[in-house]
């Protein structure tokens, strides 16, 4: 199954699964992918899919249809080509070559155990764990009733919290912990300590070559970007998902969330927050 991927300045605004024979494109409501721009004609272009393959004819539109950058008025679709209709574009993509692009995304975008420092990765992890420890809330101070056996609060504690409390029954010794397995994940990470509970998040690529890819967040620890260029690492942890900066190929040059530097100490991420890093932007969505 082919699809479209319509987008304006490199930001991906719709995706368009092929299913029907016939989609036509323009800036009426009634055309299947709708681009409501006055650069574009009513009834712009037509795609026409037989079996296994895509045509694109211009529908004599006022500013033409493009293919690759050349005017058009019939062409073969081929994975991969650029349709630009007014200022938009879309993108021709057939499904068979998900798997091969997604690979290549993987190559170019996240790094491999043993190509990063483990210096750096350890810095990374223990900010991301001072900034997860900065996230928990403190718990209220609580007074002992003795004679009860049970944690009060200020207002309930009352006379008790001035009162001289009974001696304690002497607690039963609890049981030993069994031993947990240790298992290292690729990054060096103790996977025994990312929550199974935390559900699961993904980036999808906003821009470029590889715009629309998507990558899930399952790791306890995926570090992202171009060595030289600019490396973050994504730490999956109890408290949620946090960035933190690696390495890059000039000071201070830190990646962007929502177009702001994360600097020097680990950030939580949002949903639907914007990632910048190295020349790459990244929707984050938590599931």
């Amino acid at each position: 199954m082919a699809r479209l991927i319509l987008s304006l300045d490199n930001q991906v605004l719709a995706e368009y699964n092929m299913t029907k024979e016939r989609y036509t494109v323009g800036r009426l409501p009634d055309n299947d992918v709708r681009i409501d721009n006055p650069a574009v004609s009513g009834h712009h272009s037509l795609i026409i899919n037989i079996l296994n393959d895509s045509f694109l004819e211009d529908l004599n539109s006022t500013n033409g249809t493009y293919v690759n950058g050349k005017l058009i008025k019939k062409h073969a679709l081929q994975h991969g080509d650029v349709i630009t209709i007014g200022h938009h574009q879309l993108r021709f993509s057939e499904e068979q070559t998900n798997d091969t692009e997604q690979d290549e995304f993987e190559k170019t975008m996240v790094i491999p155990a043993g190509q990063q420092s483990a210096d750096q990765l350890a810095a990374a992890e223990k900010a991301a764990e001072a900034a997860a420890a900065a996230t928990e809330p403190e718990e209220p101070a609580a007074s002992y009733d003795a004679g009860a056996g049970v944690k009060l609060d200020a207002e309930e504690a009352g006379p008790l919290a001035s009162s001289t409390p009974k001696p304690a029954p002497e607690p039963e010794p609890a049981p030993s912990p069994e031993p947990r397995a240790h298992t290292e994940t690729h990054s060096g990470v103790d996977s025994a300590s990312v929550p199974n509970a935390l559900p699961l998040a993904k980036l999808q690529v906003l821009s470029g070559a590889f715009a629309g890819r998507e990558l899930e967040l399952t790791k306890a620890l995926t570090t992202l970007g171009r060595p030289g260029v600019q490396v973050a690492a994504i730490t999956r942890r109890a408290e949620g998902y946090f960035i933190v900066h690696v390495e890059s190929g000039k000071e201070g040059d830190y990646p962007l969330v929502n177009g702001q530097p994360i600097g020097a100490q680990a950030r939580r991420l949002q949903d639907n927050d914007v990632v910048q890093l190295a020349g790459v932007k990244m929707g984050f969505f938590a599931a």
